[in-house]
């Protein structure tokens, strides 16, 4: 779920569409200069409460308005302060060429051609300035909404097969690969910097024969708790256990740190956090035996070669007094960007929640093998010639398991008994999980698979 902070950067973005100002009216409007705007919605520097207090009544509505979402503050708008061609049209923010990450839904505009008023300075960019560059587009702009390409494809494949519908499915999810790619090289337009498809692949990122693996170790989680399962053998305890599904993992996992441009060496041993890529570390030991490692099953000692959502996941179990630090020995980064697929990632969600909304098996189907396959294939694959970039997919990857450690956390400090973790989405847990899980189809939430009695005969 978005934080109030990301929230109210959509929410600036939306009105801002609406009453067709640029950041400089805003900031004039606020007392902030046009520099200020564009760091604090480039998350370089936080909205403050003064600020909420500002920014609502520039856009004269209660501050609550303000702070509940685009959507609705969007409709608390003065009719007077809606730019001609704006009533009622679709609260989304646009893809421009001074803002890099609106929501994924958004429609998309050609640039602004080279009539009065002049086009405000450049934002600021997230990236660090090494990755910034001009973008010179090499393709064209998306027709409408992301969201639109997704269903005029399933559309078009039911109208295609005379309404069946699983000759439809079969079709599209046939299709997936070029289809997403496609919704990805959309989501990029406007962007004030281009990602490298294809950088150089650096020998521990190369596979060692058509069916090995390279060097790069996603931390795959496969772990039950001993101790428990050794009690419940021996009949000292029994526990009622319910298997959660995590939703769309891989799906959420898009939402990650990713290198933007080719890799590049270094031997300093500090971690940058405005930059992504893989690291050579000596792991700390871990010793909790009621939480898995970060690290998955690995049972190898000493160095490997990790990514940078795992990397990250150590630090902050270090933070937490869970582990020491692990030592970096040599790591390949670039500058990066979380937001590298969020358009895409936003537009894939919001079509998978109307899909489940109508029971639109179809839909839902197609919406899976396209982020599925998007991950499976952007490294080394015959499938994906328009992409190669392996760190991605392992970061990506790594992500998903990240995000299912940090739920068995959350389960664990709210005082449930974590029992086994597996795979990208299986979290066991014994204890009153819908207390600190929502249950449901959505990212945020989870859903029960199956349920079993520990130590039962």
């Amino acid at each position: 779920m978005l934080s109030t902070e990301e929230t109210l950067r959509l929410t600036v973005a939306a009105l801002m569409q609406h009453t067709g100002e640029r950041q400089a009216d805003v900031g004039q409007g606020c007392g902030l200069s046009q520099i200020q705007v564009s760091r604090r919605q480039a998350a370089v520097a936080r909205w403050t409460l003064d600020d909420c207090d500002a920014l609502a009544a520039h856009w004269g509505m209660p501050v609550l308005d303000l702070l509940a979402g685009p959507t609705h503050a969007v409709t608390k708008l003065p009719p007077n302060r809606i730019v001609a061609g704006r009533r009622g049209a679709q609260t989304l923010i646009p893809v421009s060429q001074d803002q890099e990450m609106p929501p994924a839904g958004a429609p998309a505009r050609p640039p602004r051609r080279a009539t009065p008023p002049p086009a405000a300075p450049p934002e600021e960019e997230s990236a660090p300035p090494a990755a910034r560059r001009t973008v010179v587009p090499h393709r064209p702009a998306p027709a409408g909404p992301l969201t639109d390409q997704i269903h005029t494809a399933v559309a078009r494949q039911i109208a295609e097969h005379d309404g069946d519908v699983d000759a439809a499915k079969a079709a599209l999810i046939k299709s997936a690969v070029p289809d997403v790619m496609a919704l990805f090289h959309a989501s990029r337009v406007g962007g004030r910097y281009e990602h490298t498809d294809h950088p150089p692949t650096q020998d521990i990122l190369k596979k060692t024969s058509q069916k090995g693996a390279d060097q790069i170790w996603e931390g795959r989680p496969k772990w039950r708790a001993t101790e428990l399962h050794r009690a419940a053998r021996t009949g000292l305890i029994t526990l009622d256990v319910t298997a959660l599904d995590i939703n769309g993992a891989y799906l959420a996992a898009l939402k990650t740190w990713l290198p933007i441009g080719k890799l590049v060496h270094s031997t300093d041993g500090v971690h940058d956090r405005k930059r992504s890529g893989v690291h050579l570390v000596t792991p700390p030991e871990w010793t909790a035996s009621d939480l898995p490692s970060p690290l998955g099953a690995r049972q190898e000692p000493g160095r490997l070669w990790i990514t940078e959502p795992t990397l990250r996941l150590l630090l902050r179990c270090a933070q937490q007094g869970l582990c020491e630090a692990p030592v970096i020995h040599e790591s390949w980064t670039s500058g990066a960007s979380e937001g590298l697929l969020e358009k895409m990632r936003r537009a894939l969600t919001e079509v998978r929640q109307e899909a489940i909304a109508n029971n639109d098996e179809v839909t839902l189907e197609y919406v899976k093998s396209m982020y599925s396959k998007f991950v499976s294939t952007i490294g080394e694959s015959a499938a994906n010639r328009e992409i190669r970039r392996p760190d991605w997919m392992h970061i990506i990857r790594s992500q998903a398991f990240a995000n299912l450690w940090m739920k068995a956390e959350k389960a664990h400090t709210s005082g449930l008994t974590v029992v086994e973790m597996s795979g990208t989405d299986e979290l066991h847990i014994a204890g009153d999980w819908q207390s600190v899980f929502t249950e449901g189809r959505d990212l945020s939430q989870v859903k029960p698979k199956h349920t079993y009695t520990l130590g039962a005969s």
